[in-house]
C-alpha cells in the first residue's frame, strides 16, 4: 500500500549536507565511493573534499637508527607526494571542484579530526567486504569511522552500476528515536525526487507489538508525513511494509535486496559498550552483507 506521509513538526532540516569529505585509500571501493559523493555534493549543491590518509609510522621510529628513521620519513614524504598527485588527477576528470587533503595518522582518528574541524555535513567512504574474523570484531576502518562520527556517514560497497537514489528503504522498530532517521529520509528523498520505504520486521523468535499498536504506531507516522507533505507541497510516495524474518538485520538486508532498493538510511544505535566492540548493532550486521549503500546516522545525532 502507499501512502504519502508527513512530518508532525515544522522544523525544516535546511542546509542538511553543505560540506562532504570522501574519505580515500585509492581502492577500487573508494572510487566507487567518489561517485556517490560526487552525486550527493552536486544534488545538495555542497562543497566536496577529498582525505587520504597515510598510516603512522611513528610508533616504529622510537626504536630505530637515525639512518633508518631517515629513510622511513623519506619514504612517508614520497607517499604524500604521490597521494596528492594521485587526487590532483582524479579532480582533473571530473566535473566538480574537489579540495584535497593528505595527512599522516590513525585514518579513523584523522578522518573524524577533519570532519569536526570543516565542519563536515556527511562522510563518505567505501568498504571493502569483510573477513569471517571482521565480521564479528569491528575490523575496517569504515566500521571505526561509525563508532566515532559525529555526522552521519554513507557507506557504500562496490556494485558495478552508476549511483542513483530512486528508492529509499527506511527500516523502523517504531521508537521514538528514530524521528531524526525519517527526517533525514525525507529531506533526501525530496532532493532525489525519491520514494520511501518504511519497513518493520517482525522477529519470528522475539517479541514483538500486537496486530493492533502496531497499526496505530504505523498510522502515527503516516499521519506525520501526511501533514509534511501538504505544508510542503511535496510529492513523495511512502510504502510501508511488514516483513517476517529471523532477526531485524536478515529481514531488511533479504528486504532491500530483493525489491532492488537504491539507498538504506538507518542508525547506528546500540544499547551497551560490549556491544561496541562486537560487531553489534543491527545496522552494522546491514553493512556487512548488503551492496546497497546505507547513509548512517550516528547516536550522537540522535542523542
Amino acid at each position: 500500500m502507499w501512502v504519502i506521509i508527513n512530518f508532525e513538526e515544522e522544523e525544516v532540516m535546511s542546509g542538511l549536507i553543505q560540506k562532504i569529505i570522501w574519505a580515500t585509500d585509492f581502492s577500487d571501493e573508494s572510487k566507487e565511493a567518489l561517485e556517490y559523493a560526487e552525486l550527493f555534493a552536486k544534488s545538495f549543491d555542497a562543497s566536496l573534499l577529498a582525505l587520504h590518509v597515510i598510516p603512522d609510522f611513528s610508533p616504529i621510529l622510537y626504536n630505530t637508527s637515525i639512518l633508518i628513521k631517515g629513510e622511513l620519513l623519506k619514504k612517508i614524504d614520497e607517499l604524500k607526494k604521490i597521494a596528492r598527485k594521485k587526487l590532483l588527477i582524479i579532480e582533473k576528470g571530473k566535473d566538480i571542484k574537489i579540495k584535497n587533503i593528505v595527512l599522516e595518522g590513525n585514518p579513523p582518528d584523522k578522518i573524524i579530526e577533519v570532519a569536526q574541524n570543516k565542519k563536515a555535513n556527511l562522510i563518505v567512504i567505501g568498504k571493502r567486504g569483510l573477513s569471517i574474523i571482521e565480521k564479528f570484531f569491528i575490523g575496517s576502518v569504515a566500521n571505526r569511522v561509525l563508532r566515532t562520527s559525529h555526522v552521519p556517514v554513507l557507506i557504500t560497497k562496490m556494485r558495478g552500476k552508476k549511483p542513483q537514489i530512486r528508492r529509499i528503504l527506511v527500516p523502523t522498530d517504531l521508537s521514538s528515536r528514530e524521528e531524526i532517521e525519517r527526517k533525514y529520509a525525507w529531506e533526501i528523498a525530496k532532493v532525489f525526487n525519491a520514494d520511501i520505504t518504511l519497513l518493520h520486521v517482525l522477529e519470528l523468535h522475539g517479541y514483538d507489538f500486537p496486530p493492533k499498536v502496531l497499526d496505530g504506531l504505523l498510522e502515527a507516522i503516516y499521519k506525520e508525513f501526511q501533514k509534511k507533505k501538504k505544508e510542503e507541497k511535496e510529492k513523495i510516495k511512502i510504502k510501508e511494509e511488514i516483513y517476517r524474518a529471523v532477526n531485524a538485520a536478515v529481514g531488511i538486508v533479504d528486504f532491500a535486496n530483493t525489491h532492488n532498493y537504491d539507498l538504506i538510511v538507518m542508525s547506528t544505535y546500540t544499547q551497551s559498550k560490549f556491544q561496541r566492540f562486537f560487531l553489534g548493532s543491527t545496522t552494522e550486521k546491514v553493512i556487512s552483507y548488503t551492496s546497497i549503500p546505507i547513509f548512517v546516522i550516528p547516536p550522537k545525532e540522535i542523542d
